[in-house]
């Protein structure tokens, strides 16, 4: 959707040591974060800590920060992507290992975000690492050192065949093809008319797949969505979207159509917290999200249905006024914004651990949350990063 204090070791110490060297024995409940009086099951806690967690679109600095730039008398002069160590500790502590932090850009902004991505882990050298490969993802440690993967929330910044490479080099490693609105690749899914994919989107797409960059159509309208399915010989990743049929035929979720030839190509859907994408009515909560996971997994299966938030620790709620309006006014009525952008139990630090357990809630096996957290966009990744 975008455009532009606690320390976990303990907590593993304390709670999780026994769980890694014995069994799972899930009996009881535990304070994940000092400052939270909320508890999570024993079993949460070990399915989170048992795998490395996948938020295929969150980015690492707060909304707020891009937000206050926006309106700042000399935004110039502002880092609207700072990260700031306290702000670094929140994302050590979430649970979440891979993060994804991709904006919706111009193509003359893209070279400065990515310098600007590069940037992070040359700044937090231990607790921060730019995801290139899969190789990259063994230097990370739980609750010690996350990852990130570069990518962009559009392609307006492929000129030409060749700026793949020169992205791809510069380490870019996922790109989705349009936003919401036209480019010369194809179309957004707020576009009036859904023209497809160009023959110059086709052979941005060759490039990527030949590069491993992987193609992601998020924002993209339907006969595009299709189009990158059919043209693509390598999986097309959805990495956050949701199901149209259960939000009353929202433009940004995708169709039965779409979430098909995303199971047939092997990938994976994402599935956000985003209100208005879940549904049109209230009350719209994390058990929301979940019923988006579940037809997702019934309908194309388990191993296709991942987590792509689409938003940063916090959500977008706790942005400041005049900013919070400006941001909901800055997109098509098509969006249909209502009092709150945030489901409700999903807008906050340790959303992670409430997802597992509402997934176990639900009966769904530690295997498959496991997937759902991490596994399936790892294995798809793997399968597109190799060239």
């Amino acid at each position: 959707m975008t455009q532009s204090k606690f320390n976990r070791r303990s907590f593993l110490r304390a709670a999780g040591a026994a769980a890694v060297a014995m069994p799972m024995i899930n009996m009881g409940s535990y304070k994940v974060f000092a400052a939270s009086e909320t508890k999570y099951s024993a079993r949460a806690i070990d399915v989170v800590n048992s795998l490395q967690v996948f938020d295929m679109l969150s980015i690492l600095s707060p909304f707020k920060h891009m937000m206050t730039t926006a309106f700042s008398a000399n935004p110039k002069l502002s880092d609207s992507f700072e990260l700031k160590q306290n702000e670094l500790d929140v994302l050590l502590a979430s649970g979440v290992d891979v993060f994804h932090p991709a904006v919706g850009l111009g193509g003359d902004e893209a070279a400065a975000f990515i310098a600007r991505m590069n940037a992070y882990a040359a700044q937090y050298p231990k607790q921060l690492q730019r995801i290139d490969g899969l190789d990259d993802l063994k230097t990370l440690k739980k609750g010690e050192r996350i990852g990130y993967i570069v990518g962009i929330q559009n392609s307006d910044h492929f000129r030409s065949v060749d700026d793949v490479n020169q992205f791809y080099y510069m380490g870019q490693r996922i790109s989705q093809l349009t936003y919401n609105s036209q480019n010369l690749i194809g179309s957004g899914s707020t576009d009036r008319v859904d023209g497809g994919i160009s023959d110059f989107g086709a052979a941005v797409v060759a490039r990527m797949n030949e590069l491993g960059m992987a193609v992601d159509v998020s924002h993209c309208g339907d006969q595009t969505t299709l189009d990158a399915f059919e043209l693509s010989k390598k999986p097309v990743l959805i990495t956050h979207s949701n199901v149209r049929a259960l939000a009353e035929g929202h433009v940004r979720c995708k169709s039965d159509a779409a979430i098909k030839a995303m199971g047939k190509a092997g990938s994976v859907m994402g599935i956000t917290g985003v209100r208005n994408f879940l549904s049109a009515k209230e009350p719209t909560t994390i058990e929301t999200l979940v019923d988006h996971i579940d037809y997702v997994a019934k309908l194309v299966g388990i191993e296709h249905v991942g987590v792509g938030s689409d938003m940063d620790m916090n959500g977008y709620d706790d942005i400041p006024e005049p900013a919070y309006s400006a941001l909901k006014a800055g997109y098509k009525s098509s969006y249909g914004f209502r009092g709150k952008i945030d489901a409700d139990g999903f807008d906050h630090p340790k959303r992670i651990f409430d997802l597992a357990d509402r997934m176990i809630a639900r009966g769904y096996s530690d295997d498959h949350i496991r997937l759902v957290l991490g596994e399936n966009f790892k294995r798809v990744l793997g399968d597109i990063w190799v060239a």
